[in-house]
């Protein structure tokens, strides 16, 4: 039997409190609290403890959920695979990722979905579950069949890295996912008024001579979107929220009772429009950052739980797309090994307590797409464990993704995954070891 002992416990509405979890066969056995009183009918005088870890001084949560990555495979393994990216997300704390369908081929069928699942499981680092297409092809014609795809696997539908333009098509894609209980992740963005975009439209734009992009282009689509859920009764999910009127749209909606949750990522409410600098690439992303005021909404919106879920949007690129001119670079950055750190700078500039950020990165996912989580009694050992103290310096060629595209390069950060559990088994263990045989 495997024995974490002395860590911090929070798994949010369950426990926040010192124990030792007992694991057998990658399934939790016990929780045992200060007291030795075991929380199952364990006799702990029969155990015969074969590995212990020292969790002592360590925040232990349920394993992080990431639902909001793109992995590049199929199509585009020279920037990522799903076996590397599934091992940073491990590095990062993360026990699960949901993997976006714009892939080549896209992820619109189910022998996509079926090869995704199997290269995950051949890495076996993370869980990984698909999103399937809105569209077939993200073309915004035809939609998808999503009976196949959920079928095969898949646990919500997106064209995410594309909008869905026709306000009719969106329509009957909610009005589909209905019938089997899927979300529909949004890519708000209206392309007539974010063409040839480049960064935020505002001083920092003008002054660099780059055609920005409207905090409406994404809030109007936004709105249109709770239009129609209100219209269908399906489950509506924004992805990426980027703006102050956005973040007030979805506030109004959930007042309203709508259906509607969302998400954000790490560099939303860490970085401003600022971070391009003199043109730098690794700060170009869609949405882009945004002004200080947006920034702080964001953040607000995090506090008050308008904003339900913290996702990276992880999206590498190589050195092709992002070491060329502005205009011409890829949008997007990754996220993965970096997103806990910049969680946990919400809870020490008291926007969030730690309950709070393991409900955004763990305990929400799970809930919105129907996955387990949670440290309980003959429920899989997925777990991470946090040292909230340890100091590092972001560094990118020590990150174990293939690319290298982050603007938090040299920065320093506080709070890191030590170990990251998946199904009773250590997939990842940082520099300090905690194990030792029994």
């Amino acid at each position: 039997m495997l024995v974490i002992r002395g860590g911090h416990v929070v798994d949010p509405g369950h426990m926040n409190a010192a124990c030792d979890i007992y694991i057998q066969d990658g399934v939790i056995q016990a929780l045992v609290d200060g007291k030795g009183k075991p929380s199952a009918g364990l006799d702990l005088g029969r155990v015969k403890i074969e590995r212990e870890i020292d969790a002592r001084g360590m925040i232990i949560t349920p394993g992080l959920i990431d639902m909001h990555v793109h992995l590049r495979e199929p199509g585009h393994e020279y920037k990522e695979t799903i076996a590397s990216g599934t091992l940073a997300a491990t590095a990062g704390g993360f026990t699960a990722v949901c993997c976006m369908p714009n892939t080549r081929p896209v992820n619109d069928c189910a022998e996509v979905t079926r090869y995704i699942l199997q290269k995950a499981e051949e890495a076996g680092h993370a869980r990984v579950f698909p999103v399937g297409a809105i569209s077939r092809g993200l073309a915004g014609k035809a939609l998808a069949d999503f009976g196949e795809l959920v079928e095969a696997g898949a646990v919500a539908v997106s064209d995410d890295g594309m909008p869905v333009r026709d306000s009719r098509l969106m329509r009957r894609a909610m009005e589909y996912a209905l019938r089997f209980d899927l979300p529909v992740i949004s890519h708000c963005e209206d392309s007539g008024l974010s063409e040839n975009g480049m960064m935020n439209e505002g001083p920092m734009a003008t002054r660099l001579g780059l055609t920005g992009i409207p905090n409406a282009a994404e809030t109007v689509m936004v709105m249109r979107d709770i239009a129609l859920c209100a219209l269908t009764g399906a489950r509506l999910h924004i992805a990426h929220v980027s703006t102050a009127e956005s973040v007030q749209a979805i506030r109004i909606a959930k007042q309203q009772g709508l259906p509607v949750t969302a998400e954000t990522a790490p560099h939303y409410f860490t970085l401003t429009d600022t971070a391009v600098g003199m043109y730098n690439t690794n700060a170009k992303m869609n949405p882009p950052l945004r002004s200080e005021k947006d920034r702080e909404a964001i953040r607000e919106g995090l506090t008050d739980g308008t904003i339900d879920v913290i996702a990276t949007d992880h999206a590498p690129h190589s050195i092709l797309e992002k070491e060329v001119e502005f205009d011409q670079a890829a949008n997007g950055i990754i996220g993965l090994e970096t997103s806990l750190a910049l969680g946990l700078s919400l809870v020490r500039d008291k926007f969030l307590d730690f309950e709070t950020l393991v409900k955004k990165m763990a305990k929400n996912p799970s809930r919105l797409l129907r996955l387990e989580c949670g440290l309980a009694i003959g429920k899989p050992a997925d777990l991470t464990i946090i040292d909230p103290e340890q100091i590092h310096v972001v560094g990118a060629d020590k990150f174990y993704s293939s690319s290298r595209n982050t603007p938090f390069e040299g920065m320093t950060l506080q709070g890191k995954a030590v170990l990251t559990m998946m199904g009773g088994r250590i997939v990842f263990e940082g520099t300090k070891k905690f194990s030792k045989e029994g």
